[in-house]
């Protein structure tokens, strides 16, 4: 399906979106959206003939347990509400723990680059499987930014993507951002995983801004779309015409102008690099050789590697034969390890799993924390308001012992309680409307610690 020229639609710029011109089609966040109602500017749009992708965060499909039929339906729900064409997700694990590791379930807040091994990808593309069994409508992934990299990779990302459309069939969601942020952080080729992905098999292309900060570039979706990052959208508009183009803008929305003046850089981008006309043959994706290690060794902290594929000359690049096995448990065990190992460093400060840069590892941390902070602002945004300039450092301070686990809803009520527990805030006025924040949206919980908490609110209380 030919999509068009696109931008992300969010809340805060539905008004500019609605009167920017050439807008061909929209991508909304699936999760922002409710199951049985749109927002009026959705409707207006639709009714326009607007297309509207809905765009999942929250599956984790590159996480070890399969995935959850409940958001899988959820997702499936929008799709038909919106009338939507397809659907996208995200190459990534967002949680971990739980069950398969007899731990407790840590929530990333934050899309989590899976490890590039067989092991790794068989567990995704069972998952992938589960997904397209699940939805209405087609399903495209999203490669994803990173920070970290994974020791012992046995695929470059282009090898991995085009074993996961080769095994699955499902459809790609290139982000050429991304591409620049893992060439700046991780020195990987954005030419090269160009070369070795099935172009072909692309949905539709995401454009994005971010910033360079102490030799790392932080794919923050609320600055404006560098040269680099256009220069990849031409490396990949030189090899194939995507069906889609789309502008992604989270935060720091600029005036209607400024987001103009941007796609206006994306269609020129787009018409330069286009080659002359009669001169494009038809997709074929280029020769792609995956290497297998020709013995396996142990990994102590990712995963044992499987049994070794011979190399296969493309445009097949598929190792495992058909018809697909049934992912083992072991692999799947191996993978919920390393992947909790992992986000426990992150998030609950727990040691370096071996092999990973730990310089590396807090700068991830802190970005978690940071993202966290910022989501819990929006979705709760009387907590910043009532504790003022405070907030971001007494959040940052929570966080940094306190993995998420329910949600970012569930997060800013933790938070809060924290405070009150800890006698806080200082300011007698502020202590109080945060207890009565707390009690209106707390719910039951646990006795214990509702119990304690009730006392430290009416200890705070009393003694003003």
């Amino acid at each position: 399906m030919e999509l068009g020229i696109g931008i992300g639609w969010r809340p805060e710029i539905a008004h500019e979106v609605e009167a920017l011109a050439g807008i061909d089609w929209v991508e909304a966040v699936a999760e922002n959206l409710c199951a049985d109602h749109l927002p009026d500017s959705l409707v207006r749009l639709r009714e326009r003939g607007v297309t509207v992708v809905p765009h999942g965060v929250a599956l984790g499909l590159g996480g070890a347990d399969r995935p959850d039929p409940g958001r899988l339906a959820a997702l499936a729900a929008r799709a038909e509400l919106l009338g939507a064409p397809l659907v996208t997700e995200h190459i990534a694990f967002v949680r971990a723990g739980g069950p398969l590791t007899a731990s407790p379930g840590l929530e990333a807040g934050h899309l989590l680059p899976v490890p590039r091994t067989w092991d790794a990808l068989d567990v995704l593309c069972e998952n992938v499987r589960v997904a397209q069994d699940s939805l209405p409508v087609p399903l495209a992934l999203e490669n994803i930014a990173a920070l970290i990299t994974w020791p012992d990779e046995e695929l470059t990302e282009g090898q991995f993507l085009a074993e996961l459309v080769e095994r699955t069939g499902v459809r790609l969601l290139i982000d050429v951002a991304n591409l620049h942020t893992n060439h700046v952080n991780l020195g990987q080729d954005p030419a090269k995983a160009l070369d070795e992905l099935p172009v072909e098999a692309i949905a539709y292309v995401h454009v994005a801004g971010g910033v360079e900060k102490n030799g790392v570039w932080h794919d923050t979706h609320a600055h404006p779309v560098t040269a680099p990052v256009l220069e990849v959208l031409a490396e990949l508009r030189s090899r194939v015409d995507p069906p889609g183009v789309l502008l992604e803008r989270d935060d720091a929305f600029p005036p209607a102008r400024e987001l103009a003046g941007e796609l206006d850089a994306i269609r020129a981008t787009l018409r330069k690099a286009a080659p002359p006309a009669g001169s494009q043959a038809p997709v074929e994706s280029p020769a792609r050789t995956v290497t297998v290690p020709a013995a396996p060794a142990p990994a102590p902290s990712i995963s044992a590697p499987p049994t070794p594929a011979p190399s296969v000359s493309a445009p097949t690049v598929s190792a495992p034969p058909a018809p697909e096995p049934s992912v083992s448990d072991a692999a799947r065990d191996r993978t919920a390890v390393a992947q909790t190992a992992l986000l426990s460093a992150l998030v609950a400060g727990t040691p370096a799993p071996a092999g990973f840069d730990p310089a590396r590892l807090r700068v991830q941390s802190r970005s978690l924390a940071a993202k966290r902070a910022d989501v819990v602002a929006k979705v709760a945004p009387e907590l910043p308001e009532i504790l003022g300039d405070g907030y971001r450092a007494a959040f940052l301070a929570y966080a940094g012992g306190r993995p998420m686990s329910g949600g970012y809803r569930r997060d800013a009520l933790d938070f809060a309680e924290h405070v009150l527990i800890a006698g806080g805030p200082a300011d007698p006025v502020a202590r109080r409307e945060l207890t009565y924040w707390w009690r209106d949206r707390s719910g039951s919980r646990p006795p214990g610690r509702a119990t304690r908490l009730i006392r430290a609110a009416r200890a705070a209380l009393v003694g003003r």
